[in-house]
């Protein structure tokens, strides 16, 4: 395996349609931005388009040729989940990447405009059903593939709360967001399951500690210091968008893989470049990974053709 696999290790995507959710800024910018420079179409589905417009011309300021597309997408409201899709797939007959890249973490108690709570309805639920939405677009393509950016936090006090997915009876924010991790590996693993024998592979990642916007509600980014602290303990944007790229677009990946950094540094989590990593037993548990599928298609009234 390469030790240290970067973005020159991308290869050639001409002709290739990418679909990267919440690609205007971190993590989902440079995955936008280092595909559109190996020759993919790009949709950069965001939920503000004018600063899906600022990043798409800062990526074809670097790539003059670059090819770009802003389309609305707020996974926080399944009708704009269904909308995007249906243009989407109006528009692009041949999907060959979806990358679920778009999240919130940490944020004060909130809901969606569906009610789910704010984390698990945007990071999971709004994800599932572009997913299932799309997927048809997909299937037919050859070496296609869904990526689904999940995170060391899976590990962080996560469960999948079935007796209360909403967060209805108390609210915490570390925990909540936890579950819709969990959820987003779940959902990728028993995705990948369903895709067996077939032209698309259901692939996971993680950034590692990766300093972006979605540190925003962090407890402590406002103290003194901070941001000197983060930069030597975490990954840059770039560094932690790699192990997407790689889930992506690497020949040798298979389906139902996890990719991300496997350096430790202490509490902080891990950093570096993408390698093959393990995820929790839990993670693993088929009878969960299917109870929250059949919920998950309830909550969205999205059914997948897999």
């Amino acid at each position: 395996m390469t030790q240290k696999w970067t973005e020159s290790h991308v290869p050639d995507q001409s002709g290739r349609v990418a679909i990267v959710t919440g690609s205007n800024t971190g993590l989902g910018y440079e995955t936008a931005r280092v595909l559109a420079a190996r020759g993919a179409q790009v949709v950069i589905a965001v939920r503000d388009t004018a600063k899906g417009e600022q990043a798409a011309a800062k990526i074809r300021a670097a790539t003059p040729k670059a090819d770009l597309e802003v389309v609305s997408l707020d996974l926080g409201s399944l009708q704009s989940v269904r909308a995007a899709a249906e243009q989407l797939k109006s528009e692009h007959p041949r999907i060959d990447l979806l990358i679920n890249n778009a999240g919130v973490m940490y944020p004060p108690k909130q809901t969606t405009a569906d009610g789910f709570e704010l984390q698990f309805g945007t990071n999971h639920l709004g994800h599932f059903a572009l997913t299932g939405l799309l997927l048809e677009n997909i299937l037919p393509v050859e070496n296609s593939r869904v990526v689904t950016v999940a995170s060391i936090a899976h590990r962080n006090q996560a469960a999948i709360h079935f007796d209360d997915l909403q967060w209805e009876r108390s609210y915490n924010r570390v925990a909540a967001y936890g579950q819709s991790k969990l959820a987003n590996l779940m959902f990728a693993y028993e995705l990948d399951r369903r895709l067996k024998g077939k032209n698309t592979l259901s692939v996971a990642a993680h950034p590692g500690v990766s300093n972006t916007e979605l540190m925003r509600h962090t407890p402590g980014t406002n103290l003194p210091g901070y941001a000197t602290l983060a930069n030597l303990v975490t990954n840059s944007p770039l560094v932690g968008a790699l192990a997407t790229l790689r889930a992506a677009t690497d020949p040798a990946v298979r389906g139902g893989q996890y990719y991300g950094p496997a350096i430790p540094v202490r509490a902080y989590g891990v950093v570096g470049y993408p390698h093959l990593v393990p995820s929790s037993s839990q993670s693993h548990d088929v009878a969960i990974q299917q109870r929250l599928w059949a919920v998950s298609e309830e909550l969205t009234d999205v059914h997948f053709p897999v």
